[in-house]
């Protein structure tokens, strides 16, 4: 029997280093930066529990953000003297994207960084953007 046991216990080792770990849970959206994931698997948008704030960006540019409470589908900008209301605007890759259709600004909202595009000529207005 003890021969037995030691061929058998590598074999269990090694079955054990081979398995999968655990999945990561999801974050519950109360922290910023905490990644949701949505219960539906129709709709693939991530969801990204971000805070309002100042956001500096490349070439001393700054984009004001406002997050409405209880309304993940808008964000409100300010950006070179003006305000804009941008409405989420489901994407490919399911990135936080939200768009203005009268100004076409676009606003890619990640929690390592943000970008500030014009929607006509794709060309970002403000990039690396960062709260803070």
């Amino acid at each position: 029997m003890p021969v037995r046991f030691a061929l058998l216990a590598p074999l269990l080792a090694l079955a054990a280093c081979s398995s999968t770990p655990p999945a990561p849970s999801a974050g519950t959206g109360t922290e910023p930066g905490v990644l949701d994931i949505p219960a539906s698997t129709e709709n693939r948008q991530l969801e990204f529990q971000l805070a309002s704030g100042t956001y500096r960006c490349d070439m001393g540019r700054r984009v004001d953000v406002q997050r409405p409470a209880g309304n993940a589908s808008a964000v409100h900008i300010g950006w070179s003297g003006k305000r804009y209301q941008l409405a989420r605007n489901p994407s490919h890759s399911g990135l936080p994207r939200f768009e203005d259709e009268r100004s076409g600004l676009v606003w890619i909202d990640l929690p390592w960084k943000s970008i500030l595009l014009d929607r006509d000529t794709n060309k970002p207005l403000a990039s690396d953007c960062k709260l803070g």
